[in-house]
């Protein structure tokens, strides 16, 4: 009979798993729409650089106070409630970026997905961590970051579908069905498991500080921090950036695009590779050290390799997977030291860092461009922060876990 009730629970385990990673794609969708929908968009409605600019950055606003306030829901009202409220949100949200005919109705619209987005990324982290055994989270969260990449390329083909200028409307329409329809699926498979109970046990703190740093935990956290605020930093970059980059190395602009394509696809390998590694406790420090050795490597060859679309797409591949395979490194270890009645709130924090990371990365290389600075510069300048994240995630893994 024990056995039976084991399968069955693991059956649910692996459909609430599944239903995170399906939900994954789709926010790797939209966090990429607006990248993949801007030269189109902005002629479309008259926008400026600068107003392109707010149209890039609102949404990572929206991000951060999602991350904050979803993961403290999280820990209040339980997991499954607040993902699906902010899934429902981004969907609807996403839906009337489409239907925006005006610049102010284009920033609310974006600024409320983000806030979806941004409340949906710790809880879908939070339920695949606690649908698992522990010896399992790696690789579990390394399919559910996979879903990230495999959504911006699945952006980057509906892009290229589309030839009319207006056509950038049916990519955030399409953004937004796609994660109302898997709601139909998320409501019945998603389960109210006993970790989604509300509030703390008896005689218990909770709430931000207590997450932070109760019980020692205030050296990690502040690790974490770094790791997320970096890791993300050289992802936006390179999300952002990478096209603009290849094309100043002598690419042409669809080769550029098919180079950014291969980023992500190899992206989703990187991240579940990775997320596998990092579950043997042993090989810990050496996969994490071969990680971010391998992204330096995949950065130098990037900055001097020849402009040529064969040599650049396989560049392009490592580089995908090895700078995924560190987001993965990083989402991977934040839920381990976090007990489940804080979790959401200590992975939310975290996200809130990596989301001003993923906002400063852009801005970094519009800085060094606008000095002056060549291609291959930008992406050397890259090494130093690579390093320092890395050196935090080596301290991680020296850092005492939580124990449920």
């Amino acid at each position: 009979m024990r056995d039976g009730n084991d399968a069955a629970r693991g059956r649910v385990n692996l459909a609430a798993v599944a239903v995170c990673c399906l939900l994954a794609v789709f926010e790797g969708f939209d966090l990429q729409s607006a990248g993949v929908a801007a030269p189109r968009l902005g002629p479309d409605l008259g926008l400026g650089p600068k107003d392109l600019g707010w149209f890039f950055s609102v949404s990572t606003f929206g991000l951060m106070f999602g991350a904050a306030i979803g993961g403290r829901l999280s820990d209040r009202l339980g997991r499954k409630t607040t993902l699906l409220f902010s899934v429902a949100v981004f969907g609807l949200l996403s839906i009337a970026t489409g239907l925006a005919t005006d610049l102010k109705g284009l920033l609310l619209a974006r600024f409320l997905t983000g806030v979806g987005l941004g409340g949906a990324l710790p809880n879908l982290i939070a339920i695949v961590a606690e649908s698992v055994e522990p010896r399992l989270r790696g690789r579990a969260v390394g399919f559910l970051y996979a879903g990230l990449p495999f959504g911006g390329a699945l952006a980057s083909l509906v892009s290229l579908a589309g030839a009319d200028p207006s056509d950038w409307r049916m990519i955030f329409y399409i953004g937004g069905a796609g994660p109302l329809l898997a709601l139909a699926l998320a409501v019945p498979l998603l389960p109210n498991s006993p970790k989604d109970a509300v509030g703390a046990p008896a005689g218990q703190k909770s709430g931000f500080v207590e997450a932070a740093i109760g019980e020692g935990r205030g050296v990690t956290t502040l690790l974490l921090w770094i790791a997320f605020f970096l890791a993300l930093l050289i992802m936006y970059l390179l999300l952002s950036w990478l096209p603009s980059l290849l094309i100043g190395q002598g690419l042409s602009r669809p080769d550029a695009g098919l180079v950014q394509m291969a980023f992500n696809l190899a992206g989703a390998v990187g991240s579940v590779v990775t997320g596998w590694l990092m579950d043997h406790p042993r090989r810990r420090p050496v996969t994490i050290l071969v990680v971010f050795s391998a992204s330096a490597a995949a950065l130098v060859a990037a900055a001097v390799a020849p402009a040529t679309l064969a040599v650049f797409l396989i560049v392009g591949a490592a580089l995908g997977a090895t700078v995924s395979g560190v987001q993965s490194t990083v989402y991977g270890m934040a839920p381990n030291f976090y007990p489940t009645r804080l979790r959401g709130t200590g992975v939310g924090a975290a996200v809130v860092m990596g989301r001003l990371g993923s906002a400063a990365g852009p801005l970094l290389a519009a800085s060094l461009i606008g000095a002056g600075r060549p291609p291959s510069q930008v992406l050397l300048a890259m090494l130093p922060i690579l390093a320092a994240g890395g050196a935090a995630c080596l301290g991680l893994n020296l850092r005492p876990k939580a124990t449920n």
